[in-house]
């Protein structure tokens, strides 16, 4: 993740020769072994990240379940343990990552004011003679949750059935302790019982016992289940107006990556609204003005879905869809201290103090 930001302190050598008259900052083109030396900076290009929240049920057959049917008329106990899963949330985040097609240099002249850039740490171009936090990452990822409704049936089982020869014969014990343990219940409930409890809330400990013991020992035969929350991130960087398999997902398996055939395809669309106009043909013959590059991003539909469920859509400005513009070479001379901050996601201006000369 992008953790820091770095300040390059354009103007330090600067600062030790004489004062001159007002000059332009100059940025070039980035042409590695022939651009002059200075500060190269990246603008960005927008990725998506699909952060996928998914819950599983481990299902783990009980030692009796053999006996399910015979002693507890209990039908369709599954045989073997399984998962099942199921998507709880789907949530769409935009960071920047280094375009490398655009890649430019601030030079370093004595006689520009252009004295302080912020980058990220991959390089995007953050601030001019402004401190910017790096904000371009994307909200840790929560920790796995788990929960589980085993209990330890051992702890519930009379001396009788622990002492008892083969499984078979547990397992009968084990049912005739669940009938006594409802016939108990049914019982207090009915106020038929010989030690009734003397109040209500003691009536409800002695209930609440009962069930966590009749819970304990039907694991035995019905086996039991634990459940966990996991979340999955896919990236995805758009190029153009396209649909996408972004991952996988299997009902056994959970989010997989798209190239695993074991699951159901889960789409991502990505569609330019045209919220920014085309860029006009470059005259080649006008010679490009040296100046700090921005981007102004075009709106982008962004939405992902199988073939039976839509899981989330939003509208998010795309940096590679945009434009490149130019801020003007007169914005960074001696008489100004122009502010900028740009978006480390998108690279349009986030903020400009322009102040006067």
């Amino acid at each position: 993740m992008r953790k820091s930001i770095r300040n390059i302190l354009l103007s330090s050598a600067a600062m030790l020769l004489p004062m001159m008259g007002a000059a332009q900052t100059e940025v070039t083109t980035y042409t590695p072994g022939v651009t002059a030396e200075g500060i190269t900076y990246f603008l960005p290009r927008t990725e998506f990240v699909i952060r996928v929240t998914a819950t599983v049920i481990h299902y783990t057959p009980g030692d009796f379940r053999p006996y399910a049917e015979r002693y507890l008329r209990l039908n369709d106990i599954p045989r073997e343990a399984y998962d099942s899963w199921q998507i709880d949330n789907v949530s769409i985040y935009s960071i920047g990552t280094p375009d490398e097609n655009k890649v430019f240099s601030v030079k370093l002249r004595q006689k520009t004011s252009a004295p302080l850039v912020s980058l990220t740490h991959d390089g995007i171009l953050l601030s001019i003679n402004a401190e910017e936090k790096d904000n371009n990452v994307v909200p840790a990822a929560p920790a796995p949750v788990k929960t589980s409704t085993k209990l330890n049936p051992r702890d519930y089982m009379t001396q009788e059935i622990l002492a008892a020869g083969s499984v078979s014969k547990m397992a009968e014990l084990t049912a005739a302790e669940i009938y006594d343990i409802r016939e108990s219940r049914s019982s207090l409930a009915k106020g038929e019982a010989d030690n009734m409890p003397k109040d209500g809330e003691q009536l409800k400990l002695m209930m609440n016992g009962l069930d966590t013991q009749e819970k304990a020992l039907l694991q035995l035969f019905k086996g039991s289940l634990t459940t966990e929350t996991r979340t999955f991130d896919f990236a995805y960087t758009p190029t153009e107006d396209k649909q996408d398999i972004l991952f996988r997902f299997s009902r056994k398996l959970g989010p997989v990556e798209a190239d695993n055939l074991a699951g159901e395809p889960v789409y991502i669309s990505v569609k330019d609204k045209h919220t920014v106009p085309a860029p006009q043909p470059v005259d080649k013959k006008k010679k490009e003005v040296d100046d700090v590059r921005y981007i102004v991003p075009s709106d982008a539909e962004v939405k992902v879905f199988s073939s039976a469920t839509t899981y989330a859509t939003g509208t998010y400005p795309v940096a590679q869809f945009g434009n490149i513009e130019h801020l003007g070479p007169e914005l960074f001379n001696k008489r100004m201290e122009t502010q900028v901050h740009f978006s480390p996601v998108t690279g349009n201006v986030s903020k400009l103090n322009l102040p006067q000369p």
